[in-house]
């Protein structure tokens, strides 16, 4: 005989298990609209800016409209860009990226071979920049008044106003040719004794100024200062509880979860940036040659990966949130 309990139990998980997949196919639905979306539109701004991507093949030759009629010809390239489109989009279903139009490699494995260094890089500097948000958001949390918080918030303002692209060079110069401290390579030459050296360097500058150091102190701090301020954490500090332990998931998981899924396009449009003042082998630099030479399929499939990267970290924060407050699987 069955316990009307254990039915009850048993229906219970099975509909939390079916928000739960209502949710999961939700967001898969959202994640294909949304790339779809981002390949449609960058495809359109590519397409419509001046010049023929198909106009380097033609190097040594005079680049007239029968040469470059002759070139789609030859490629079997449509010559409307809708039929262009279509066609990407039939090889993306069958997973296939395109081929460099510069280089004639797969970009897929060009994406594989520099995406590690993009995805070293940015997820460094997210550390960087949480090792020196959370310090200055908690002591301000704590000390909201004291002079030493307000001079670590105004400290922290100024980095945040440091263009990225200064810092990088002034670092370059003091570190490498001033001091010597670290040696002038690329992250591609010779990493076996100083390469993890030399990354250090992008790292700590693209963590302190891609502009998000100030924002995440800001928010981190107002979030955690009301909810000290609320009743159950007064009750948690009269009766001699840990105040932190029950401020921690409202206070600080959910804020920084919340900051770092927003701020994940700032650092990947601040990567490119120090890839490039670094020479540094990665999506970001590879993205900015492919956009000089009009290589469209490198470009379209780099804007591709970036959208499910930022995409990504937006399921993460639904996660963790659905994780605290399941109640949010339902919204």
């Amino acid at each position: 005989m069955v316990h009307p309990g254990h039915g009850a139990e048993v229906t219970t998980r099975l509909a939390a298990l079916r928000r739960v997949g209502a949710m999961a196919a939700r967001e898969l639905a959202l994640t294909a609209l949304l790339l779809l979306g981002v390949s449609l539109v960058v495809f359109v701004i590519l397409n419509l800016s001046p010049g023929d991507p198909f106009s380097v093949l033609l190097e040594g030759q005079a680049p007239g409209h029968a040469a470059r009629a002759s070139v789609h010809e030859a490629l079997g390239v449509p010559t409307t860009w809708y039929g262009r489109y279509l066609a990407w989009l039939g090889n993306i279903a069958r997973g296939n990226l395109g081929t460099s139009i510069r280089t004639g490699v797969p970009v897929a494995g060009e994406i594989a071979r520099a995406g590690p260094n993009t995805l070293y890089l940015t997820l460094g500097s997210l550390l960087v920049t949480l090792l020196l948000a959370v310090p200055v958001a908690l002591y301000s949390a704590s000390r909201a008044a004291g002079a030493l918080a307000r001079g670590l918030r105004l400290a922290v303002y100024l980095v945040s106003a440091v263009p990225v692209f200064w810092l990088g060079y002034v670092v370059i110069y003091l570190f490498i040719h001033r001091f010597g401290v670290f040696p002038l390579l690329s992250g591609s030459a010779e990493p076996a004794r100083h390469g993890w050296l030399y990354g250090l360097l992008p790292i700590v500058v693209l963590g302190v100024a891609n502009g998000t150091v100030s924002e995440v102190t800001r928010h981190l701090r107002g979030e955690l200062g009301r909810v000290l301020t609320e009743d159950y954490i007064r009750t948690a500090r009269a009766k001699g509880a840990p105040v932190w332990r029950h401020a921690f998931k409202e206070g600080f998981l959910l804020p920084m979860t919340e900051m770092i899924a927003s701020k994940i396009p700032f650092v990947i449009g601040g990567a490119i940036i120090v890839e490039q003042v670094f020479n540094w082998p990665g999506l970001g630099r590879m993205v900015w040659q492919a956009a000089q030479d009009r290589d469209f399929p490198v470009i379209m499939g780099i804007a591709l990966v970036a959208a499910a990267f930022v995409r990504l970290a937006s399921l993460l924060r639904a996660v963790i949130y659905a994780g605290v407050n399941p109640r949010t699987a339902t919204d």
